[in-house]
């Protein structure tokens, strides 16, 4: 899997761009606030349909148009696909695969896997909840389409029944009308837990591998799922978090309020783990991520490395740049900076101003 070239047209601070990317390792490079990071952005979109920063599509659009494109040809299989993807502001987006429109953003899942590397994601280990259940949404829905539709189902009745929950204030008569929806959570909430428990149980499979080496062999990793009900008590407490739920006027049982905790030596290291200790394991998450797409897919995914080498010692970006192997690797940076010259072969250099490919 290789992304060959990116077009964009009003596209964030980009009022038109063209980029041909080698197969290999790629560098765009530029001072901040550039665009470097509004590349990996729009690849990110034409992978998932959706912003790895959770913009909305009114938001990535140029501030002073209506509409932009991203263009993304790339080539899987020996065969090429043109991915086309049409932005606008007060519509819903428009998708065509080689020419011809989808109807469901889930017909375009699996067609390019990426794997996107941030400075934040090295805090997922000692940030909040929400940010554990980012990541493993974000990689579920490439993989798993079923898992998409369920999760979308979901997050939307976890908001009609919130709702009816402020609603309620005003007509009390309408809780009658809540087992209607609690029925509807716990159909596709059930889903969405048995799948996160076997995505947890097929992680754990790659990353102690991976953890002990990056760990010079010192530690042993494995990451626990801490749903917030199991699935054989889902109705039952939802049902008990009626009164609850209606005085927070939110509701407080489900998936959406799941964890997922890092254990190494019985010490959660969420809570006891050292900076170090967190970031390592960040890092072994990462790429046993890279691994667990390539198990699932039988393909590389391409990966997107957002000015994360310099948030990393040296050690650690030896391994991860030493088990880049031989995946597309499109890699931003502030400056071509020793340590990326001198560690490892770079295929192509682009630079990036004020919005403009002044390099290729």
């Amino acid at each position: 899997m290789i992304i060959k070239s990116l077009e964009l047209a009003n596209f964030r601070n980009y009022d038109s761009l063209e980029i041909n990317f080698s197969n290999g390792t790629n560098i765009l490079y530029g001072n901040n606030a550039q665009g470097k990071t509004n590349i990996l952005e729009a690849i990110y979109l034409s992978s998932t349909t959706k912003s790895h920063k959770g913009s909305k599509d009114r938001d990535i659009i140029n501030f002073d148009q209506e509409e932009a494109h991203i263009r993304t040809l790339l080539e899987k299989d020996g065969l090429e696909n043109k991915i086309d993807m049409h932005l606008r502001k007060n519509k819903s987006k428009g998708i065509a695969i080689n020419g011809q429109k989808i109807k469901k953003a889930a017909e375009l899942l699996g067609l390019l896997n990426v794997v996107f590397f941030s400075p934040e994601d090295l805090s997922i280990i000692k940030n909040g909840p929400a940010e554990r259940r980012r990541f493993v949404d974000m990689e579920l829905c490439q993989l798993d389409s079923f898992y998409l539709y369920n999760l979308n189902h979901y997050n939307k009745i976890v908001n009609q029944r919130n709702k009816l929950l402020k609603d309620m204030y005003f007509h009390p008569e309408l809780k009658d009308t809540l087992n209607i929806w609690d029925s509807q959570l716990v159909s596709f909430g059930s889903k969405i837990i048995e799948r996160r428990e076997l995505f947890i149980k097929q992680l754990n499979e790659i990353i102690y591998e991976i953890h002990r080496k990056l760990s010079g062999e010192k530690e042993e990793l494995s990451i626990c799922y801490e749903p917030d009900t199991l699935i054989e008590d889902y109705g039952r407490l939802l049902s008990r978090s009626q009164e609850k739920d209606i005085k927070l006027k939110q509701t407080t049982v489900g998936p959406h309020r799941d964890d997922f905790s890092f254990i190494e030596k019985n010490i959660d290291i969420r809570k006891f783990g050292s900076q170090g200790q967190q970031r390592t394991a960040a890092l072994s998450l990462k790429l046993s991520e890279i691994e667990l797409v390539k198990k699932m897919t039988k393909d590389n995914p391409v990966l997107l490395l957002d000015d994360v080498l310099s948030e990393l010692d040296s050690d650690r970006q030896n391994y991860l740049l030493n088990n880049i192997g031989d995946i597309q690797t499109i890699i931003t940076c502030t400056g071509l900076d020793e340590f990326v010259n001198n560690r490892f072969e770079i295929d192509k250099v682009f630079q990036i101003e004020n919005g403009r490919l002044i390099g290729n």
